[in-house]
């Protein structure tokens, strides 16, 4: 009798679980997952309530963290503003918006509290601020709770999850003081894996089956290797996660699943980071009318070489931006259109400029149309007007043929030049460096190369603000933001640089002395470094790092962002790190 009642309820309970859609089954593992989460993080407060050993306090805050792992792949993508409360940067962050300061919260903000030392001191603000975390956690329990999934945005998901492991994950982005990335890295891929088994308990596609043959190898080589200094980012990525998202990608197409047709700055049709057209210049540039065309990369480019657009005809964009330098001067600074003072900041660099979300050292601008205009109408540097310019280039007949060309139907106007020349400049990021074919499997890196990209991503820290692959502040995987960083750049005095950078537009304290995190592409050739030029050669750019940046070198900074540790990178491996830096020099330097 007991035989009779088990198995129809067996069979009631399969037949429920097999007419549940992939959808469904997702969603129903996210919202378990969410409650593991919960769990783990209420087990944490109750060992500090209790006075636990600081031993068993650190373990349970790496379990949670590595709970939160679990999570991250749908939390990130669909509740985003909820997850950076929940797992966001320990630091203040700006709303310019409503002009105020707001302070950090979430795991990392935690992480300080309780590595590398827990200090019975801090229970009632670390209690407090787990009281924060709790509540977001409820905050992203109760909006799970009606969102809305569809099969492609699992797979968009899903891939962007890989892409957030290489770029924030194996860094330490994100386990800045426990270093836990290693251990994280791994509840990544199962989280990955979880989501790819209901579909493939559905579908026999051998890609799926691949997928998660990947996935499986890529946990074995983590259990392998958890030391974070000495993990191999380079082979994890080419060996491991490189596959997988193409894997991932590839499932996504015999099961028919559309792919997403929003613009992106990574398009949602990216298969790795580093293949040929994975970012979408287009989608950095804003405004549908800025299209770029071959016709207006040409007239950009004429533009860009002509003194036309300054005010005493005598300079051009290219009087400060030389094609052999990847479009930087080799200057400190650049001498005024006067001829006698010199312009307030070092010439940036403009080769693989274009995916970025703010512009200048100080991010005044978001779009190159209006660096371009900044930079015409500035008094110091060209002292132009666009409007002038305009009625000049309309006497021109060359010039007009050339804009009814690249803008049919419309007058020359300063829309049309801002524009050409945000083209020509767009035009200018090819991504074709040694690096960028390493990454693709074209070429090979020698054994000391290798070292200094795990060196770069790893121990040295530098891709924790230069993100890969773009090598910029440009925050992955969404690359909507663009960050600045307080570094506490000294002067040729050895004294902090007098200039205040965003603080002069913002005002917030957090932004005194703040400065875009630029591109480090085609650095070699782009010497002397940083907002002043302040350093000449990349060696004494490493050794500045390596001493933990203005702090480190004594000055009183409170609002520095760079971590004032210092590094403790041998003679070896800054030669490594440098040697890693020239391989991001574009194969094609020049562009006129």
């Amino acid at each position: 009798m007991k035989i009779f009642l088990f198995i129809p309820l067996f069979l009631l309970l399969f037949s429920c679980t097999d007419h549940k859609t992939t959808v469904e089954l997702t969603n129903n593992l996210f919202k378990s997952d969410i409650a593991a989460l919960k769990k783990e993080v209420t087990q944490l407060e109750h060992l500090i309530q209790e006075d636990a050993f600081a031993k068993q306090i650190q373990q349970q805050f790496l379990k949670s963290h590595e709970a939160y792992k679990k999570v991250e792949i749908l939390s990130e993508y669909y509740f985003p503003t909820v997850s950076k409360a929940i797992n966001g940067p320990a630091l203040d962050e700006y709303e310019t918006d409503e002009d105020l300061t707001v302070p950090p919260e979430g795991f990392q903000v935690i992480e300080e509290f309780i590595f590398p030392k827990y200090n019975k001191k801090d229970k009632p603000e670390l209690l407090n601020q787990l009281g924060i975390l709790k509540a977001n956690l409820n905050r992203l329990d109760l909006v799970s709770q009606t969102n809305t999934l569809t099969d492609s945005h699992i797979f968009d998901a899903m891939r962007l999850e890989v892409f957030r492991i290489i770029t924030l994950g194996i860094t330490g982005f994100d386990s800045p003081i426990a270093q836990n990335s290693i251990p994280e890295t791994a509840a990544s891929l199962e989280s990955i894996k979880s989501y790819c088994k209901i579909y493939a308990s559905q579908s026999e596609i051998k890609e799926l089956q691949t997928t998660l043959a990947t996935i499986d190898k890529g946990k074995k080589y983590l259990q392998q290797h958890q030391n974070f200094n000495s993990f191999d980012r380079a082979y994890f990525i080419r060996e491991i996660t490189n596959p997988l998202s193409k894997s991932i990608y590839q499932a996504q197409i015999k099961l028919q699943i559309p792919f997403l047709k929003e613009v992106r700055g990574l398009k949602t049709t990216a298969q790795t980071l580093f293949e040929k057209g994975a970012f979408d210049a287009e989608a950095f540039s804003g405004f549908p009318d800025y299209k770029t065309t071959p016709e207006k990369i040409k007239l950009g480019q004429e533009l860009f070489n002509d003194p036309i657009l300054s005010g005493t005809n005598t300079r051009s964009c290219a009087s400060c931006h030389h094609a052999d330098k990847a479009f930087s001067d080799g200057l400190e600074k650049a001498t005024a259109i006067d001829g006698k003072s010199l312009i307030k900041r070092n010439t940036p660099t403009l080769s693989n400029i274009a995916f970025q979300r703010a512009f200048f050292s100080d991010s005044r601008v978001s779009y190159l149309e209006d660096q371009a205009v900044a930079v015409i109408m500035n008094e110091n540097e060209m002292h132009g007007s666009l409007e002038k310019s305009a009625n000049a280039l309309k006497k021109n007949q060359q010039y007009a043929t050339k804009f009814q060309k690249a803008f049919p139907n419309k007058e020359i106007d300063a829309f049309a030049i801002k524009n050409a020349l945000g083209s020509y400049i767009r035009s200018l990021s090819s991504y074709d460096s040694k690096f960028d074919g390493y990454m693709r499997n074209e070429t090979s890196f020698s054994a000391e190369e290798k070292a200094g990209f795990n060196l770069f991503a790893g121990k040295a820290k530098c891709a924790t603000c230069h993100f890969i692959p773009l090598t910029n502040g440009t925050v992955p995987p969404g690359f909507t933001k663009s960050e600045s960083e307080v570094l506490g750049v000294p002067n040729k005095y050895n004294q902090l640089d007098a200039d205040l950078g965003k603080y002069e537009l913002t005002r917030a304290a957090i932004h005194k002395n703040s400065f875009k995190t630029p591109t480090i592409r085609n650095i070699t050739l782009t010497a002397p470094y940083m907002h002043n030029g302040v350093f000449k050669t990349l060696e004494e750019v490493v050794d500045f790092y390596n001493e933990g940046g203005g702090k480190g070198l004594g000055f009183s900074l409170e609002n520095q962002t760079l971590p004032e540790d210092k590094l403790k990178l041998t003679d070896q491996e800054k030669k490594q790190l440098i040697a890693f830096m020239r391989t991001l020099t574009d194969k094609k330097i020049s562009y006129q």
